[in-house]
């Protein structure tokens, strides 16, 4: 399914993506170490058991990405120009491996572009759940869209 154009979102429009996804040990280690992040919390067990979560988070990165990630294909696939940026980012509960994340998408704004005609920008609002409907991120994230004419 493609993305829609900017004249094809509307205000309080939600997506209830359909996309599901269980996070592993493996995407852990290898989205810290390739973003040399090497903070023993997501790395090191034994480190991460004397913690008060008692095991390794996963990187919060990850679940930004992978929540944004999750809302493409339903919003922005082959529509959008580029991301302008991502604010209000928060992530109220960790997330752990193991843990199946789903992700709802809300259109909380629409502009027209004033430099440039061809382009609308969306604000959304993603919000990603655990299997338990814990929400454990959180973001704004304005794009740039490709308009019909």
């Amino acid at each position: 399914m493609p993305g829609l154009l900017y004249e094809q979102f509307t205000v309080g429009m939600v997506f209830d993506h359909p996309w599901t996804r269980t996070v592993t040990e493996t995407d852990n280690v290898l989205f810290s170490t390739m973003t040399m992040n090497p903070q023993p919390l997501h790395l090191d067990a034994h480190f991460a058991a004397t913690t008060e979560f008692g095991r390794p988070l996963v990187n919060s990165l990850f679940t930004l990405g992978l929540m944004i990630g999750m809302s493409v294909n339903d919003t922005t696939l082959g529509t959008t120009i580029a991301n302008l940026g991502m604010t209000d980012v928060g992530f109220p509960k960790p997330v752990f491996y193991g843990d199946t994340i789903h992700v709802r998408t809300k259109v909380i704004a629409l502009r027209e572009s004033r430099s440039r005609p061809e382009v609308g920008i969306v604000e959304f609002e993603h919000t990603a759940f655990n299997q338990n409907n814990d929400m454990v991120a959180i973001c704004k994230r304005h794009a740039m869209m490709k308009r019909l004419s």
